[in-house]
């Protein structure tokens, strides 16, 4: 789960990272009424789950309070379109109103998970700022890493070496070493799968203030911190995947035009590999999971067919707990229940009640193929 920047910044603040002064504003009055306080000139902030706002156009450096209400006006309501957002953008809801920082120099800092390994990794660089993606590309080795023992933990000797590695100005160092441990303390205690500061801002007068921060969670651990569960704004994620999460299932939106529906997250990889395969591309990855009802593979389908991109469907059952007649009525409940009942489908179905399922199907007024095997699906989807 992902959350605004302006929401980040209190999580780190309250561990003691200094943040700018400034305030989120959901209309341009509020927006109007934080500038005022922070003396007029301020920058105006768009919050939506995208990095490269300022390019976009989504951070604007005001002159006064009249110039802020203006600007978030612009904004609210608005769609912010970025490298990262997707071709329909994102709805800005608020703006983040802040004072300006006076830069002199910009650090990056991150910890994330590494699933390879089964660690988490600390980077630190000196060479922070918008453009430190170019960076990692061009010139990693000046972003410098180290490898955190989940268990261990991160010892202060690991941040004291990073901090070293990284040639860090001496002065700093002190102030580094607080901002990386306290960004652990945080990663720990909501079971983070990132945590970022970027840049980590030099003022003129020497402070370090966190100019901009990301926090993602892991969905499987939020039940441990329950109360970032009202940070969440649905409005900023991709309505499919939210539906599907409501109803517990495994769904990620992409850019292809089969839908797929598959028990089992292995076979689901296995399955977009075939849409693949056959020239198409996989609209989705969509795992119903080994004890699905068939509602729950009626809500599946119903995502699947609510997807504007997609124009035929693969269907990939290996029946052991699920059973394959309950997914064969899940389907049908599915396409009664909408308009589009002329998609046309492939389907596969082995185990449990497999026969049982194919016989539903085949009673039904669906367009369905049925095949074997995953060669006999993608010639399948080629020629439907």
């Amino acid at each position: 789960m992902r959350i605004h920047e302006y929401q980040a910044k209190e999580i780190i603040s309250n561990f003691g990272i200094k943040i700018p002064k400034g305030g989120n504003a959901e209309n341009p009055e509020v927006a109007f009424d934080l500038a005022r306080g922070l003396g007029g000139r301020c920058v105006v902030k768009a919050q939506v789950y995208s990095g490269g706002r300022g390019k976009a156009g989504g951070v604007k450096l005001v002159q006064n309070a009249e110039e802020s209400k203006t600007e978030a006006a612009r904004l609210i309501g608005s769609r912010l379109y970025t490298e990262q957002s997707g071709p329909n953008g994102l709805l800005v809801s608020s703006v983040l109103i802040e004072e300006p920082i006076n830069i002199s120099g910009e650090i990056y800092i991150s910890i994330l998970a590494n699933p390879e390994t089964e660690t988490h990794i600390a980077m630190l660089s000196k060479f922070g700022g918008v453009d430190i993606e170019e960076l990692a590309e061009k010139s990693p080795e000046k972003i410098k890493r180290c490898e955190i023992d989940p268990v261990i933990g991160l010892m202060d000797y690991q941040v004291r070496d990073l901090i070293y590695e990284a040639e860090i100005d001496f002065e700093k160092r002190k102030s580094v070493f607080h901002i990386l441990t306290s960004m652990y303390q945080i990663y720990s205690k909501y079971y983070c799968s990132l945590i970022e500061i970027n840049p980590l801002a030099i003022t003129d007068s020497g402070d370090l203030i966190a100019a901009d921060a990301k926090i993602l969670f892991d969905d499987d651990a939020l039940y441990k911190n329950k109360e970032l569960f009202k940070l969440r704004d649905i409005a900023q994620e991709d309505p499919l995947e939210s539906i599907a999460r409501e109803h517990n299932i495994s769904y990620v939106k992409l850019d292809g035009d089969v839908g797929c529906l598959v028990n089992g997250a292995g076979l689901a990889m296995a399955t977009m590999d075939v849409t693949t395969s056959s020239g198409s591309g996989p609209a989705n990855f969509l795992d119903v999971g080994g004890g699905a009802s068939p509602d729950k593979v009626c809500e599946a389908m119903k995502i699947i067919l609510s997807d504007s991109d997609v124009e035929k469907i693969l269907v990939n059952i290996f029946g052991g707990i699920l059973r394959c007649d309950l997914v064969a009525t899940g389907i049908i409940k599915a396409f009664d229940s909408v308009e589009n009942k002329n998609v046309p489908l492939v389907v596969r179905m082995a185990g449990t009640n497999a026969d049982e399922g194919i016989s539903i199907l085949k009673q039904s007024d669906l367009q369905v193929v049925f095949v074997q095997n995953l060669d006999d699906a993608s010639i399948a989807i080629r020629e439907s």
